[in-house]
């Protein structure tokens, strides 16, 4: 799969005539986005974390589980420097074009690591744009591909699925599919970029939007088994001049460090089955609409993108 493989976005779906249709990631109008991210900020407890500005806010964050706070304070000073928002954004940028033909495919080979893991995973799942896992532990299933490629050195860390810290990255416009984080309790703190995240009160193409939420940095979404278990997440930021289906156009992006912890380490209840666990989560397919499962795993570990990232620091 090449870059252009895919027929552009603006080809898949009807352009709006007389009147505002719904489009993707949410399939909702323009009217039924406001009127969601209204409802978002009534929400009891709050979806998000932040500092509060109004009584108001402070008592629906009051509300939050203590498990919950305790997660944001734990990451509240989690951040990505400068240089390593600057170094993904060049493994997430597209090939460069031929100078003076804009509209003809970039030249072959020079894609930055993260944006060759993209199109390996499009190719693999065409239901919806991909977006790239991180393990703060363990390995990743393309660290072979970054050692490869010459972009980190070969280390011995063993496979570690289900991982309970990840930072994901979401390249512009891209999009997760509706799903659920069964009986886990969990934070989603936006590090860099901006980040919509959808609330649902099913787990079903037809479920009820509860609320859209945005995350700037510093800001958290959070999720237990009794609430917000259910989301789509979203990069809102521009894709870019030539974006595809399933790729952006741009190395722009949202980044998002992710805690998942099963019941049984919040609590010293039953340990939960593993499938409501951080191992395997449930989610709604983009294309036929079914509900399916997936077994999580990790793109890449910290690690190896560190080195990738180091590599492209020192350049320049």
């Amino acid at each position: 799969m090449t870059e252009n493989d895919h027929t552009p976005l603006s080809d898949v779906l009807p352009p709006p005539v007389g009147g505002d249709h719904p489009r993707p990631p949410f399939y909702i109008t323009s009217v039924e986005e406001k009127e969601l991210r209204v409802k978002a900020e009534l929400l009891v407890p709050s979806l998000t974390v932040e500092q509060p500005s109004s009584f108001d806010e402070y008592v629906r964050q009051l509300l939050v589980p203590p498990t919950v706070m305790d997660l944001v304070r734990k990451a509240a000073h989690v951040r990505l420097a400068t240089w390593e928002v600057q170094a993904i954004r060049a493994l997430l940028a597209p090939p460069a074009r031929p100078p003076g033909r804009p509209g003809e495919d970039p030249a072959p080979g020079g894609a930055g690591l993260l944006r060759e893991i993209l199109i390996k995973k499009a190719a693999i799942d065409s239901t919806h744009p991909p977006y790239i896992r991180v393990a703060c532990t363990g390995r990743g299933a393309y660290d072979d591909l970054a050692i490869d490629r010459g972009d980190a050195p070969a280390d011995a860390w063993s496979a570690d699925f289900g991982s309970p810290a990840v930072l994901e990255i979401w390249p512009a416009q891209h999009y997760s599919p509706i799903h659920s984080h069964g009986d886990t309790t969990g934070i989603i703190l936006c590090l860099t970029g901006r980040i919509d995240v959808m609330s649902y009160d099913r787990l079903a193409w037809e479920a009820d939007k509860r609320g859209l939420g945005t995350l700037t940095p510093g800001m958290c979404a959070w999720l237990s088994k009794k609430y917000y278990a259910v989301h789509k997440v979203h990069c809102p930021l521009d894709g870019g001049p030539h974006p595809a289906a399933l790729l952006n156009d741009t190395g722009d992006f949202a980044a998002s460090f992710h805690v998942y912890l099963n019941e049984n380490e919040t609590s010293v209840e039953e340990h939960v089955p593993a499938v409501l666990s951080r191992d395997v989560f449930t989610y709604i397919d983009e294309h036929d609409h079914t509900e399916k499962s997936f077994t999580t795993y990790s793109d890449l570990s910290w690690s190896v993108l560190r080195h990738a990232m180091a590599r492209i620091a020192t350049r320049q």
